[in-house]
């Protein structure tokens, strides 16, 4: 977890491979984000709940709350149904996070200015 700077908007994580987040960080807090991770998609909706990021970042293939389930369950939940959530994961599966309410879908690889242009957007 990355403290982040009163004046930077806070992105949220959702990653299992340490270095696609690597990646990750090192992409967003070059332009003047904050960054922080979850591990898993319950931890990734808990820590949505206290912090309230910007933006929502999520792989499907997380553990113990997929990142499909983890969209729904933001979208269902008051305190985080505003929140954006891009999906970015190695599935084909565009139609699928757009019906679960991702605002964005990413496929992998990681690739700096499509990742940047998403999250800007």
């Amino acid at each position: 977890m990355q403290t982040s700077h009163p004046d930077q908007l806070l992105i949220l994580i959702a990653e299992r491979d340490p270095n696609v987040r690597e990646l990750q960080s090192h992409f967003l807090s070059g332009v003047g984000f904050a960054v922080d991770f979850a591990d898993d998609g319950e931890s990734a909706f808990e820590c949505a709940i206290k912090t309230r990021p910007a933006l929502i970042v999520t792989e499907i293939l997380i553990p113990k709350l997929d990142g499909l389930s983890l969209c729904r369950r933001l979208r269902d939940e008051p305190a985080t149904r505003e929140i954006p959530v891009i999906v970015f994961s190695i599935l084909a599966a565009g139609a699928r996070a757009e019906e679960a309410g991702a605002k964005a879908f990413l496929r992998k690889p990681l690739i700096e200015s499509s990742f940047l242009a998403t999250v800007e957007h």
